[in-house]
């Protein structure tokens, strides 16, 4: 019998033949990372199984005490491996592993676990960090594997930007969606021939993409702006949130969710500040400068790109964020999404996005010290703040969440200026 100390390495060997599968967390995103990844000779499989399944298999490996994105991450695991659809003698497993004090640091650790309870314990299990926790012979993260990872990061981070501003008040319905459909074939086949990965070939995409976004006729109209925040993985997959944006979209909203670029920058800029308290490696801090640039010049194109229209509302700056947050919170408030999440709703508010839907996970205790906690003191900073805590947990039932955000809505609309309220009877289809 294997030890629990002991683990499978992922060996080069494995990586000719065996199916790396990983949870799904930015549907857009992570569409473009697996062609990036593949071009390295990993064969990745984003998972798509979803529903109670996911939860059941969760809920049977992992305690029930542990936070709700373990429970999903590892029940979509295990729900997949068992659904006999992959060979399990030629499968591994990839999980971020973060090395922070977070508990997603241990996840990898939890899925050993279930793995070993339901007699999978040969399945290799990837951790996929910046900390030099664990290796893999098999498995390396070379920097120009991350530098185009990054790079591509961006293409999500604004497809997702422009369709959420451009969808409810397209003309033709279904055009925004269409028009994203192209862009994704159109960069997975670029990237798949090696191009649209150098910083310039990605900010020549990035403005052809606003400008093609620009291109859509629509519908001028006034309706209510929600900005979603909360922990990462139930911020943005809609396995841990519900299927809340499209949710949103139902209600006739428009929906904006700070990209993940931000959150890279948070995490990197952490490491710097780290060690410039507590001392380190000279040559670990040069690199991790290095990449801090890099990610700041990407997220400088994303933003232009933003900007290149008037109609569309692009992001802030890392650094302008930063500052915004300063007399509300400390930097050295960093377990998890740290201060950052009270950034980005500080961040939501100034750009017009007032109603805010805070996405709490059960057991993630930074997640509502930065979160829930600072609500009532960023009210008495911007009095029409309306935000909304909701909380994403096994026993949480989806009528209950819908009905809360329904109500955050229904104090949205009431309070909206006259005209507001109105609708834009004389608005005409803008090119």
């Amino acid at each position: 019998m294997r030890q629990e100390t002991e683990r499978v390495e992922f060996t080069q060997e494995m990586k000719k033949d065996y199916t790396i599968l990983v949870p799904n967390m930015l549907p857009v995103h992570f569409g473009f990372l697996l062609k990036v990844f593949e071009e390295y000779g990993y064969k990745l499989k984003i998972l798509k199984n979803g529903g109670q399944a996911v939860v059941d298999a969760g809920l049977k490996y992992v305690h029930n005490d542990t936070c709700y994105p373990a429970l999903l991450v590892i029940g979509q695991f295990m729900d997949a491996l068992q659904s006999g659809e992959y060979d399990l003698q030629k499968t591994a497993l990839l999980i971020t592993q973060t090395g922070g004090g977070c508990r997603a640091s241990n996840y990898i650790h939890l899925l050993r676990k279930a793995l070993k309870k339901a007699g999978l314990d040969y399945i290799p299990v990837i951790s996929l960090n910046l900390s030099g926790l664990e290796k893999n012979s098999g498995f390396q993260l070379t920097l120009p594997l991350l530098r185009k990872a990054l790079a591509v990061l961006a293409y999500g981070d604004l497809l997702v930007l422009l369709h959420n501003q451009t969808m409810p008040y397209e003309t033709e319905p279904g055009s925004s969606q269409r028009l994203m459909d192209r862009w994704i074939d159109r960069l997975t086949r670029q990237m798949s021939s090696g191009k649209g990965l150098s910083l310039k070939e990605v900010r020549a995409n990035l403005n052809e993409i606003s400008d093609d976004y620009a291109a859509l006729p629509i519908l001028p109209r006034r309706i209510t702006k929600v900005g979603v925040v909360g922990e990462i993985y139930v911020k943005y997959s809609p396995l841990g949130n519900n299927n809340l944006e499209a949710f949103l979209h139902g209600q006739d909203c428009e929906v904006m969710v700070p990209g993940v670029i931000g959150f890279m920058l948070f995490k990197v800029d952490n490491r710097l500040e780290d060690i410039k308290l507590y001392g380190g490696s000279r040559a670990k801090y040069a690199v991790i400068d290095l990449l801090m640039q890099y990610l700041t010049r990407i997220e400088s194109a994303v933003i232009h790109a933003a900007r290149r229209h008037p109609r569309f509302v692009a992001p802030s700056a890392y650094q302008q964020v930063k500052k915004m947050v300063e007399p509300v919170i400390g930097y050295g408030c960093k377990m998890g999404e740290g201060w950052l999440l009270t950034a980005e709703m500080i961040e939501l508010v100034e750009s017009g996005y007032e109603n805010i839907v805070c996405a709490q996970p059960f057991g993630c205790l930074p997640n509502h010290i930065v979160g829930k906690g600072m609500i009532r003191k960023i009210k008495n900073l911007y009095p029409q703040a309306n935000i909304v805590p909701i909380d994403y947990d096994p026993g949480a039932t989806r009528v209950n969440q819908e009905n809360r955000i329904k109500l955050m809505l229904a104090v949205a609309r009431e309070t909206a200026p006259s005209e507001q309220k109105k609708p834009a009877e004389d608005a005409v289809p803008v090119q």
